[in-house]
């Protein structure tokens, strides 16, 4: 079956399917999943050509929720047509954009506007865009949430660009009245500046340098704001890329409170551990920073209690010069780490060793980001009426990670070199065979995803 293509029928004997992996056929009309039939109720007569993949697993596709595709302005660091090809090589099927680091960044409906028409036609799988809230543009957030954002992001802490500079708790609570009652949700880069004793002594190419820059309680302040304002206005919280474990409690206490909040971590907190960090090796930063092995083990406990509600990859790449490889300056290096093509495969990687299983794999990455952009009406499932947005990979295949084989604009990551288990084989979008073994098709067949405004507070 060429690239391009489109699927009508997919056969496998691992296809997961609500809670369970089994053979099944997943017939596909329009774009759309119609059926999914076990393999005695399969006539073959019903569609001209079945993609039969054997024992590789079949589940929806990667929606990835937190991406950094800095178009337009930053085009040297990522762009939408390298982004999303890489995306499509690791079987992610959506992403969301972030409003920064792009300029200009998506906090008006104007720049809003321009950014969708700098995506037109460079898209390999679909897209969808997070709005910015940032000190004096509460009168944007309607007019952006009607035009389609998915919701909006703020910084509690400098945003590393002066173009998105952080907000004011005045600012938050401007912000929340004009969200509530609109059913949008208020993602929080969860870090506050506290007063700590400075060490100039220290070295800034030992990693411990600059973890000790930023500690838990930064997180932890940060979190206790948050989960006052989401109980005071009853208008849905999102904390991105946590990386402490600390907050658990004070997140879980909300929730039990009846606050409408939800929490995410990434790969590289779950992958990666201060330990194991070298001198000078500044691809590894990013910020909150990459912690203690002993953390990351309680995040994987928060995972699997439901404590965490998704994993992402905040993808969030810039040009090499900006990592400061050359002095591995960790206090003047960019904050972030590429990873877009291989969340699925890190993921898997470490969760399969700590008894995760495949289903494991489908709500956290799949279902509960797409319920997080109110994308869960048609992404993140694979049931009738779906998108037949599929991944085709093999869960025991493993593979080093060569930058022959990255995507990204630029191929620097800490991941370089890294062997990885589960191999994505094929990615379809809408019905369409997007990426197979290693070859992307050519033409960019993603599109925008603009969100309708729902009026309720629902919530995962």
């Amino acid at each position: 079956m060429e690239l391009g293509s489109t699927v009508s029928a997919v056969r496998s004997s691992r296809v997961l399917f609500g809670n369970e992996v089994r053979p099944a056929v997943v017939l596909i009309k329009s774009g759309k999943i119609h059926q999914i039939l076990s393999d005695r109720d399969f006539s073959g007569d019903v569609v001209s050509e079945v993609l039969d993949v054997g024992d590789r697993v079949v589940m929806p596709g990667i929606v990835d929720c937190h991406v950094h595709v800095n178009e337009p302005g930053r085009t040297s660091w990522e762009g939408f047509w390298t982004a999303t090809r890489a995306a499509a090589a690791g079987g992610v099927t959506t992403i969301v954009d972030m409003p920064l680091n792009s300029i200009p960044p998506t906090t008006t409906l104007s720049n809003f506007h321009e950014k969708l028409r700098e995506a037109m036609g460079k898209c390999f799988v679909d897209t969808a865009f997070w709005g910015g809230v940032i000190p004096g543009n509460q009168l944007e957030l309607q007019p952006m949430i009607q035009a389609g954002v998915a919701g909006f992001k703020c910084f509690l802490i400098h945003s590393g660009v002066e173009e998105f500079p952080h907000v004011t708790d005045q600012d938050l609570h401007t912000a929340m009245k004009q969200l509530q009652g609109t059913g949008s949700v208020l993602l929080f880069h969860a870090e506050r500046e506290v007063q700590q004793p400075t060490d100039a002594d220290r070295d800034p190419c030992q990693y411990s340098t600059f973890l000790q820059s930023r500690p838990d309680v930064m997180e932890m302040e940060a979190i206790r704001s948050i989960t006052e304002l989401c109980m005071q206005y009853q208008v849905r919280c999102h904390i991105v890329h946590l990386s402490s474990a600390r907050p658990l409690t004070l997140i879980q206490e909300a929730r039990q409170a009846g606050a409408p909040l939800t929490v995410e971590t990434t790969h590289h907190y779950l992958s990666l551990c201060a330990e194991n960090i070298p001198a000078g090796a500044t691809q590894f930063k990013c910020c909150p920073p990459i912690r203690g092995a002993a953390n990351q083990e309680q995040l994987w406990c928060a995972l699997k209690a439901g404590h965490i509600d998704m994993v992402v990859s905040d993808h969030s790449p810039c040009t090499p010069d900006l990592k400061k490889l050359d002095c591995g300056d960790f206090t003047q290096a960019w904050g972030g780490i590429s990873s877009l093509q291989f969340g699925l495969p890190l993921f898997w990687s470490s969760a399969r060793k700590r008894g995760f299983q495949l289903p494991d794999v489908v709500r956290l990455l799949c279902r509960r980001t797409a319920q997080l952009c109110s994308l869960d009406n048609q992404k993140g499932s694979l049931a009738p009426g779906y998108d037949a947005d599929l991944v085709i990979w093999d869960p025991e295949e493993e593979f080093e990670i060569k930058e022959a084989n990255i995507h990204h604009k630029n191929k620097l990551t800490p991941y370089l070199g890294v062997t990885l288990r589960g191999v994505v084989c094929a990615t379809i979008v809408r019905g369409r065979l997007v990426y197979r073994d290693g070859s992307l098709h050519p033409e960019p067949l993603g599109k925008h995803l603009l969100i309708p405004q729902k009026k309720s507070q629902a919530h995962l």
